[in-house]
């Protein structure tokens, strides 16, 4: 068996500029560090300002005299496609190297990386079938033609916990639209994203279509600032995506933000529990948490709690935590030590507040090195808690009892964000005017996912607008109307 240690990370000597490989500006170096042994693995040049105004130079020039956002459809849909090739191609060494880096089981970082597959060729039909041009009838009886453009210049930037998926949800959609993106990945875990430039530049992009620079917050609040970038996507958390939006909002420049969750999984008083939990034990601790769209609040009829609570537990108390390249291994550790420390304080906060330790709130014995967690599940929560209102982003699970079906669409309501959610029932009925009752921007009946060839986006303090599916396609559109005699 592979273990983590055993895999070679590669590091990086240069940055992706407008489609080429360039020296960096500065000589400071990102240092990607293994959350399972806490040793050095790679070096990633870290941009600076100077980079990032030579890529977003590169993306104006390309989007204002260059053929990209001029090439009909078909054409962007054929260079997409050959990025999903380029991508495939290099999928196990994307996946390793996530697993490395980040810590999340190789079938987990496979499966993630399988994900980024299917947004490029969703958007590559989406550029194929889109309606950029649509002849309407115009007033006073002329005609009118409504034009669907490209917005311009895009600042794209992405958290760590999935840097090739989060890359592809937005530029697969705003490439098909014909914009040009400077990409700004998280400073943790950037070699995947870096394999990412290389499929851009295998693919045959044209000159200044997309830049690749991993970098900090700084960095990334001078990519948002630029004048010249006309529209900044961003996922993230909310207080980022908070500061992101004023700054957007001083220069009115186009913005969507993917934001935080806390999203609720409803169990009706009608349904057996046996097969669904642990399905919905994944959608909570699945990458040990870290997912926005977790189900992390799981409610409850208030006198099934006791079984329901004990049925969790022994599904958390099989999980297995490990080296994430062992295949048994279900649960790797949290990315950084400061998660795993974030971690902590939440549950130290929840013991305060009066809640049920069930099982977890520890680090396991058995992990002497790395920055593991073990699964953590609450009782007897009261919605109020902030480990019920504040995103964890680790393997933490609260249960939360309600009274009848009113009061759990009450509580599944009762928070800040609105990104996710689900609801089991055997009377579908029930399901479906639950799933409609729930604020949120995604709702799966019986099943949980994160649907990315659909609308996806939150509801409230989880973000502006949608990523997926034609929606996805329209965030980096402007829309021009053309009268005629």
């Amino acid at each position: 068996m592979t273990h983590v240690q055993d895999i070679a990370v590669r590091s990086f000597s240069r940055l992706f500029v407008g489609g080429r490989w360039v020296q960096p500006s500065g000589d400071d170096l990102l240092t990607v560090i293994s959350p399972t042994t806490e040793e050095t693995l790679a070096h990633v040049p870290e941009t600076g300002r100077a980079d990032v105004d030579a890529a977003v130079r590169a993306a104006r020039q390309a989007f204002d005299l260059g053929p990209w956002p001029r090439l009909p459809g078909q054409e962007r849909a054929a260079a997409l496609r050959r990025v999903r090739a380029e991508i495939a191609a290099r999928l196990p060494t994307m996946s390793e190297s996530f697993t490395a880096e980040l810590g999340a089981p190789l079938a987990l970082s496979e499966a993630f990386h399988a994900g980024a597959l299917t947004m490029w060729d969703s958007n590559a039909d989406l550029a194929e079938s889109y309606p950029f041009e649509e002849e309407r009838p115009g007033m006073g009886g002329g005609k009118a033609t409504v034009l669907h453009e490209p917005v311009g210049v895009v600042g794209a930037i992405t958290p760590w916990n999935a840097p090739v998926g989060n890359a592809s949800i937005k530029l697969a959609p705003a490439l098909a639209a014909g914009c040009t993106v400077v990409l700004k990945p998280a400073p943790e875990g950037p070699v995947s994203a870096m394999m990412l430039a290389e499929a851009f530049e295998a693919a045959g992009l044209p000159d200044g279509v997309v830049s690749v620079l991993p970098a900090g917050r700084e960095v990334g609040e001078h990519l948002v600032r630029h004048p010249d970038v006309d529209k900044v996507t961003f996922t993230g958390s909310t207080a980022a995506g908070r500061r992101i939006m004023s700054i957007c909002g001083d220069r009115i420049a186009r913005v969507t933000l993917e934001l935080g969750g806390k999203s609720a999984g409803i169990i009706a008083d009608d349904i057996e529990v046996d097969d669904l939990l642990p399905g919905l034990v994944t959608a909570g601790i699945g990458h040990t948490g870290q997912i926005c769209a977790a189900l992390t609040r799981v409610l409850v009829p208030a006198r099934r709690q006791a079984e329901i609570v004990d049925k969790i537990a022994a599904i958390m108390s099989e999980v297995t935590v490990g080296d994430p390249m062992d295949p048994a291994t279900q649960l790797g550790p949290l990315a950084m030590e400061r998660q795993r420390d974030r971690v902590e304080g939440y549950v130290a906060a929840g013991l305060s507040e009066g809640a049920r330790l069930v099982i977890g709130g520890r680090r396991p014995p058995a992990q002497s090195r790395g920055w593991f967690y073990e699964p953590t599940l609450f009782a007897d929560v009261r919605n109020s808690m902030k480990i019920a209102q504040e995103e964890i982003f680790g393997p933490v699970i609260c249960v939360i009892p309600f009274a009848d079906e009113q009061d759990a669409v009450a509580i599944a309501n009762d928070s800040a964000y609105g990104l996710s959610g689900a609801v089991y029932a055997i009377d579908l009925d029930l399901a479906e005017r639950i799933a409609r009752g729930v604020r949120t921007g995604q709702m799966w009946i019986n099943s949980w996912g994160m649907c990315v060839t659909e609308p996806f986006g939150g509801f409230k303090q989880s973000g502006l607008g949608r990523e997926g599916g034609s929606e996805g396609v329209s965030a980096y559109l402007e829309s021009k109307f053309i009268q005629r005699p």
